[in-house]
């Protein structure tokens, strides 16, 4: 009886632990490592994405957390640096353990930093726009939130050519990364078309003065001027050189050339006409004045965290960093787990997910999940609550 007594006594301690740890494990927080260039030169488009990341996860929280699991946020400031995208993204993997992590933010990091989270094992959301990011085999965790750079680019040239008829090309791009893959794409896709740029120039985000290529480019017969860079600051040298040569040349290329930051380092604010850029639906004003109904309520929910005031950053941005998030959110309810298999298998079955930013879709063998319909060229000048106007047609 004593035996019996004590064996009954044994089974419900252990029992009681396995309870006991099971719960433990599920009040862990979710860990979202968020490799972040918040600061650099390439910081325009992080420091807006961490407002929409930030917020999203504060909701959560408040709201329960997932799955009754809170989330812990581990931000790695990158710098812009590929070098230190790499050791943050091995640290996250390997030491913090997280269950997903967002980013890298730059296209340059991205694919320094991607192959090490699929060699994790580690579901990742990509916020990089170059095509080389994403691969159902190489990196099967590993889906894009943002449109890939092949639309952006495709979306100016078809304004560029189609709209505005012009076939004197210059391409300006920088040394990084994104820059000498986008430059290079660029000119092949401009090829495809029957066209080849009168002018193409490599130049490092820190020069000072682009007076030199701007002049090359005009005497190249260029009635176009297009740059692929994230490099706000950059961007607004050239405009500022196109202005003080008094050149009417129109620009047309990468989303950061309507960033708040260039309106800030004009020198004359008309410098900013006849700059245009490929942008989003999402964040475009539709005729009736209004932003579309997604937009406009994270625009009101976002604009006393960013001061109350005209929301100067490109919402876009803020948009996407809030969707990464609750689309983490949405994988792991779904999955009713934090598996990376098992959260594999849902992103690769989520079709037309609402989002602010776009409605994404992926599927077992494709990784990019915005669509061609959410793109569009908008006009710099018009900038308002980090929305635009299109571009005229």
């Amino acid at each position: 009886m004593t035996i019996r007594r004590s064996t009954l006594l044994s089974t419900l301690v252990l029992a009681t632990g396995l309870v006991v740890s099971a719960a433990g494990a599920m009040a862990q927080p979710i860990k979202v490592g968020w490799l972040s260039s918040l600061t650099g030169p390439l910081s325009s488009s992080a420091i807006a994405e961490n407002e929409g990341v930030m917020l999203a996860v504060e909701e959560i929280n408040k709201a329960g957390g997932i799955l009754g699991r809170q989330v812990e946020l581990l931000t790695r400031d990158t710098a812009g640096d590929p070098t230190k995208a790499v050791n943050f993204a091995q640290q996250l993997a390997f030491s913090d353990k997280v269950n997903f992590v967002i980013g890298p933010v730059n296209s340059g990091e991205g694919l320094a930093a991607t192959p090490i989270l699929a060699r994790a094992g580690v579901p990742n959301l990509v916020i990089g726009a170059v095509d080389e990011l994403t691969d159902a085999k190489k990196y099967p965790r590993a889906f894009r939130m943002i449109n890939t750079n092949s639309q952006w680019i495709s979306s100016a040239n078809d304004y560029v050519l189609n709209t505005l008829k012009k076939k004197k090309i210059a391409i300006i791009a920088d040394t990084s990364g994104y820059g000498t893959a986008s430059a290079k794409a660029a000119v092949a896709m401009l090829e495809k078309a029957g066209i080849t740029p009168v002018y193409t120039v490599m130049v490092d985000n820190n020069k000072t003065d682009l007076v030199d290529e701007m002049t090359k480019a005009r005497n190249a017969g260029a009635e176009v001027v297009m740059p692929w860079t994230a490099a706000t600051g950059l961007l607004a040298r050239l405009l500022n050189a196109r202005g003080e040569m008094a050149w009417d040349v129109t620009v047309v290329g990468h989303p950061a050339l309507m960033a708040a930051q260039i309106r800030k380092l004009l020198n004359k604010p008309e410098y900013w006409e006849k700059t245009y850029a490929a942008g989003y639906v999402s964040t475009t004003f539709e005729p009736n004045g209004k932003l579309p109904k997604r937009t406009q309520e994270l625009v009101d929910k976002m604009r006393p965290r960013l001061g109350g005031g005209e929301i100067d950053v490109l919402f876009w941005w803020v948009a996407m960093g809030y969707d990464t998030v609750k689309m983490i959110e949405y994988a792991i309810k779904t999955a009713g787990s934090t598996d990376p298999a098992a959260i594999q298998k849902v992103l690769e079955g989520v079709k037309n997910y609402p989002g602010v930013y776009a409605s994404y879709t992926w599927s077992p063998t494709e990784r990019n999940g915005f669509p061609d319909s959410g793109m569009i060229v908008n006009t710099a000048s018009t900038f308002k609550d980090g929305s635009f106007q299109p571009a005229p047609r």
